[in-house]
């Protein structure tokens, strides 16, 4: 039997984490006695990161403990260095000031996540500190990432905690495969005529904008399209659009987003070309990652105290689109989509990866020994 445990991120609240911290220990090692006196046993326990004392009751229990790391490696190797080896951070109060870590291209304080930043709450730098520190009980980090995306961190980590990438754990849509949805016909009409309308637009003719956001008693995103051509249906807004039917349409040039890491990995599943708009957490090392280190967009720029103006965006979306390196960053997201699905395939390094998770927790005895 595999225990995976969830976090719901949208009650991440001081509160809320220090309550679960409280009961949850007691309440899921109570759950396992029950379950292993009712003859189960434990291959392992699975864990979202966020919830950081569960390696703690497993290994009280002598059951293995993996972490699903839900987003880029980078981050990973930034959180893990920025506990493990702190005197390679300069100030994290200057943006501008360079960090150098092992396996990584240059970066800035502010592209770091700003969960490790001064401003950041102090229940999100707590979180980072006790993430870190209970690595020692996990035997095994999976990535959702794809080794050859991010080939540098990943290799950089295997001396001082491995991280197995398996992903990108995108829509079986993104990989050319059907999905089986479950629900009404009703629940779908929406967002079917949003498909449609992209049906009717021109090829690499229209920008598709989302940044994540949830709208109340609904779980999907609201995202927008933006057509070149000017008139009253050059805009379309919608709400709870099919992110991943969207980016797989011919229709679409770009792809203007808030770099969360899912969006992050659909887009270069799906080979299109991004503008960077980060605001925080992860969002800004996705953002170096797309435009510096994968190389298939362009981030805004804040023009002073007034953020991102209608300048800047028009700026970066006709480079995007039609600048000299277009045709580049067209190309390379077109590779990385290629490598990306190579990965999951038949002897590819995340079929790989989760074939050596499955032959690790399938091997008796159990061992937590890390």
């Amino acid at each position: 039997m595999v225990l995976a445990m969830s976090f719901d991120r949208d009650k991440d609240t001081g509160t809320f984490i220090a309550s679960l911290k409280a009961n949850g220990p007691k309440n899921l090692s109570n759950l396992i006695t029950h379950l292993k006196a009712n003859g189960n046993q434990f291959s392992c326990i699975i864990s979202s990161p966020f919830i950081t004392w569960v390696p703690g009751v497993a290994t009280e229990h002598g059951i293995p403990c993996s972490v699903l790391w839900i987003q880029s490696s980078t981050v990973f190797s930034i959180y893990y260095h920025s506990i493990k080896s702190p005197n390679l951070f300069p100030s994290l109060e200057n943006p501008n000031e360079i960090v150098q870590l092992p396996g990584m291209l240059e970066f800035t304080v502010g592209d770091l996540p700003t969960f490790m930043l001064p401003s950041s709450p102090p229940h999100f730098q707590l979180w980072v500190a006790e993430f870190i520190s209970v690595l020692d009980k996990v035997k095994w980090v999976l990535g959702n990432s794809v080794h050859e995306l991010e080939e540098e961190a990943v290799n950089s980590l295997s001396s001082v905690k491995p991280i197995n990438p398996i992903g990108p754990l995108v829509s079986p849509i993104l990989l050319g495969k059907e999905e089986t949805v479950e629900g009404s016909v009703d629940m779908w009409r929406a967002q079917d005529s949003c498909i449609e309308w992209l049906n009717k637009q021109a090829p690499s003719s229209v920008i598709y904008i989302s940044f994540g956001i949830r709208g109340e008693g609904n779980t999907n995103s609201q995202p927008g399209f933006w057509k070149r051509s000017k008139g009253k249906n050059g805009v379309l807004l919608f709400h709870g659009a099919p992110q991943e039917k969207v980016l797989m349409n011919r229709a679409l040039a770009c792809f203007v987003t808030h770099c969360g890491w899912n969006s992050a990995l659909e887009t270069v599943v799906a080979g299109v070309p991004v503008v960077a708009h980060p605001e925080w957490t992860d969002q800004p090392t996705n953002s170096k990652l797309l435009v510096d280190v994968f190389k298939i967009g362009v981030r805004m720029r804040n023009c002073g105290e007034e953020g991102v103006n209608a300048e800047e965006v028009k700026r970066c979306i006709m480079e995007v689109v039609n600048g000299p390196g277009a045709m580049e960053m067209k190309k390379r997201a077109m590779e990385l989509k290629e490598a990306a699905k190579k990965a999951l395939e038949d002897g590819g390094s995340s079929n790989q990866n989760i074939d050596k998770f499955i032959t690790e927790i399938s091997a008796k005895p159990y061992s937590n020994n890390v």
